[in-house]
């Protein structure tokens, strides 16, 4: 078997070193074919800097790296171009003055690998005298590839910094501009779209292909990718973990497949199946390399766990360019890859999306962060909570139910045992969505409607929250056993158990009741 290709960002290194390789050639050579200045936005992880060393050792006409890909007997090899590969990983970005620096250090190396000397100690002014410099020598266009554009302004997002930060970055991509005769392409990644006076505007109208179809599968692998280039490794995971290859195949698909950018294209992610193959166990891989801290916090603060618990629609405007001062949760969620385009249809001539959580591993791993930054309850312990929890309602176990809750909320600290519904609601919502409980739509406005439906062979579990500070915990329960009743939602269940749950909670304090009705 070839290698996996794990922590490998080099093109050059993975074909030396007879690694797996996912060939992305063929729609690399019809986006060349078809402009000259492109954007990508991608998650982290996702294979967004491979995709520039591989650009980087085509145009610079390293054919003997594609021996054996789509690319190799289409390419004009005899025309090779100087490039400039800027990774903002590598710059050092903390503040404006270490950026200007280490930028000028970046570039001198560049120019140093040419036999060019740099003289100046102003950044754009290095950029823009490499750029000509190395026309003028090599007789053709330059090439630009930049990983992370955007890497100084999301480090700033909320700091004091930002202005300026943004300020030397314009001031830098400024020189793309007015460089326009001297360069062949350009070709940018990162995670976000900045616009206005931070990025966007100091270049030079760059193709955002983000969410084209031609290039949705330009990074991750797609169904067919994954069957046909890790069939070996698909069969030794089936071996070892002694599945059938049909049910591996829906668990890989279960786990780490979801993504799509044009609402068809469904994509694994590379980095988590990588990881799998690797391991053959299903864990939280691409997940746990980042914790979101900054985006649980977010939307706690603003109370908007909605937009994790349900598919939910969105104009195409929630994809434009975006003030970083001012960028809104739903688009850092789906531009970090906590959220993905789910469908795309077209109403009007005007594009709508649907956007919801990609698959169980984001699912599951968020829901739990969430769940730790609203009850205070150790993120360690949160599963075996869950799966006991789960076992206690399929048991009809109300006392050791009610024990559990009890626990859960005593997690809470005091000073944020706020009587507030709002609070309650997204905290149980949460509990609900980790049990695999169908949440109706309409819980999203008033925790007394909530309805929750669990379905389980031979078990459907019909659930009714009712929270209210100034009412009995007995009382609350015998109205949210009444209202299940009444909807009657049980009675489209043909088949097996059906059990009606009820908690009721006053603050601290909960009480549980099931009964089985058939």
């Amino acid at each position: 078997m070839k290698k996996l290709p794990i922590g490998t960002q080099s093109f050059e290194n993975l074909r030396s070193n007879d690694c797996l390789y996912v060939d992305k050639t063929a729609v690399i050579q019809r986006m060349i074919a078809s402009g000259r200045v492109y954007f990508l936005s991608r998650p982290r992880r996702f294979g967004k800097s491979l995709l520039i060393s591989t650009m980087k050792s085509l145009f610079e006409g390293r054919k003997a790296l594609f021996e054996g890909l789509s690319i190799h007997d289409t390419w004009d090899w005899s025309q090779n171009c100087p490039v400039i590969t800027i990774d903002w990983t590598l710059i050092n970005h903390s503040t404006p003055e270490k950026m200007e620096k280490s930028l000028i250090s970046y570039l001198k190396e560049i120019a140093r690998d040419y036999q060019i000397t740099l003289a100046s100690e102003s950044a754009p002014d290095c950029f823009r005298a490499l750029i000509k410099s190395l026309h003028d020598r090599s007789g053709q266009k330059t090439v630009v590839l930049i990983d992370e554009y955007d890497k100084p302004v999301t480090a700033h997002l909320f700091d004091p910094l930002l202005d300026r930060i943004r300020t030397a970055v314009h001031d830098f991509y400024q020189v793309l501009k007015g460089s326009d005769m001297y360069l062949r392409f350009i070709f940018l990644t990162g995670v976000s779209k900045f616009s206005g006076h931070s990025i966007f505007s100091a270049l030079n109208h760059p193709d955002d292909i983000t969410l084209q179809k031609p290039y949705a599968s330009i990074c991750g692998y797609t169904q067919e990718e994954l069957e046909s280039n890790f069939s070996e490794y698909i069969d030794s995971a089936a071996d070892c973990l002694k599945m059938t290859k049909a049910h591996l195949l829906e668990r890989i698909r279960y786990w780490y497949n979801g993504y799509t950018w044009d609402g068809q294209t469904a994509i694994y992610n590379p980095f988590s199946t990588l990881q799998f193959f690797s391991f053959r166990r299903f864990n939280n891989y691409w997940f746990r390399t980042g914790t979101p801290t900054f985006l649980i916090d977010m939307l706690q603060r603003r109370n908007r766990i909605d937009a994790v618990l349900e598919p939910f629609e969105v104009n195409e405007s929630v994809f434009d360019g975006y003030n970083p001062q001012d960028i809104g949760e739903v688009p850092l969620l789906f531009q970090t890859g906590y959220l993905t385009v789910r469908q795309m249809e077209l109403i009007d001539g005007r594009a709508r999306y649907t956007l919801g959580v990609p698959n169980s591993e984001v699912r599951e791993a968020f829901m739990t962060c969430l769940l730790n930054a609203y009850s205070k309850y150790p993120v360690e312990s949160i599963q075996p909570m869950i799966d006991r929890i789960k076992r206690q309602i399929s048991d009809g176990d109300a006392s050791a139910l009610e024990q559990n809750l009890r626990l859960l909320l005593a997690y809470i600290p005091y000073r944020l045992h706020i009587k507030k519904e709002s609070y309650y609601h997204s905290l149980f919502l949460l509990l609900m969505k980790m049990l695999e409980f169908d949440i109706r739509g309409e819980i999203l406005t008033n925790l007394g409607r909530i309805d929750a439906i669990w379905r389980q062979p031979g078990l459907t579990v019909v659930a009714e929250i009712k929270y209210h500070a100034g009412k009995k915990t007995d009382t609350l329960l015998n109205e949210a056993l009444e209202q299940i009743r009444d909807r009657r939602y049980y009675e489209a269940c043909l088949d097996g158990r059906v059990m009606l749950m009820a908690i009721a909670f006053t603050g601290r304090e909960i009480k549980c009741k099931m009964e089985n009705i058939r």
